[in-house]
């Protein structure tokens, strides 16, 4: 039981956004399978419109760093699919390396992407949620948003900010029947991470996270770490002295993330590069 009115995915509207592939594109499966009705936003028009027409969904073009951009994709979205319930903000890049070492351009990209995103898809949506008295979002944040990681200096900002814009929004909206949740994956087993070796943190599979996005309609938690108990690690290393914590990211080789020199990385950072500099360039 929550205090929140209960939302029933059958027929629901649940809209996606980087729905195209990885973690977004299972939970549009997850979500279309217990019979909602999904909206697939994405950068790529060409994933979208392969998972809309996989899951039986509508596919929208999308650049959640741009404001009318995620405007016209509620307002078709809702055209197409009926006043929205639930929306999963899922979109999000992490180029990794030292502080010094990653371009402007990235950072900038990084934050207008994951922290903007985010809040360009909540003051967009809320209105409506909050006339209704009822929906959900869901924020796709991450672990790196409780633990900072060398060589994610600027992704970890973006995440603490997500965890936090998340928390405080709750507390504003929960009692005119709106929730607010985050999940915070460890490192995913998507391109995002592609090439990152993060251990002892474990790679999960983008399913387990789905599950835990679809599950917070149900509990409307305020946050789910997955899997459960780096979560509480990551909480236990907060408390610990600081010359116990470096010992222990010493032993573990924490500074992994500082060494973008796998071929998956170049690719995935080369990628990312590419877009920041057309984007500034347009």
């Amino acid at each position: 039981m929550t205090r929140y009115p209960a939302i029933d995915l059958t027929g629901a509207h649940v809209a996606i956004t980087g729905a195209g592939q990885g973690i977004g594109r299972v939970t549009a499966e997850r979500m279309a399978a217990r019979g909602a009705r999904v909206s697939v936003g994405d950068l790529d028009a060409e994933t979208a419109k392969r998972t809309a027409a996989d899951i039986g969904g509508t596919a929208h073009h999308l650049d959640v760093t741009d404001p009318d951009s995620y405007a016209a994709f509620l307002a078709e979205a809702e055209a197409a699919n009926g006043p929205l319930s639930v929306l999963v903000n899922n979109a999000g890049i992490m180029p990794n390396g030292g502080f010094l070492d990653i371009p402007a351009e990235l950072n900038r990209a990084m934050m207008e992407v994951n922290v903007f995103g985010v809040i360009h898809g909540m003051r967009l949506a809320l209105p409506g949620m909050l006339e209704r008295g009822r929906g959900h979002i869901v924020n796709v944040a991450s672990l790196a948003g409780k633990f900072p990681v060398p060589g994610l200096a600027v992704y970890n900002a973006s995440k603490f900010a997500v965890v936090g814009l998340t928390a405080a929004t709750r507390l504003e909206y929960a009692h005119r029947g709106v929730s607010v949740s985050a999940v915070l994956p460890s490192a995913v087993d998507t391109a995002l991470a592609s090439g990152l070796d993060m251990r002892p943190i474990p790679k999960v599979s983008p399913g387990r996270i789905a599950d835990a996005v679809v599950a917070t309609v149900r509990t409307r938690a305020a946050e789910v770490a997955v899997p459960g108990y780096v979560g509480a690690l990551a909480t236990a290393a907060g408390l610990l002295p600081e010359p116990a914590l470096g010992a222990f990211r010493k032993l573990a080789k924490g500074d992994r993330a500082l060494h973008p020199d796998s071929p998956e990385r170049a690719d995935y950072r080369a990628r990312l590069s590419q877009d920041a500099q057309r984007k500034d360039q347009a």
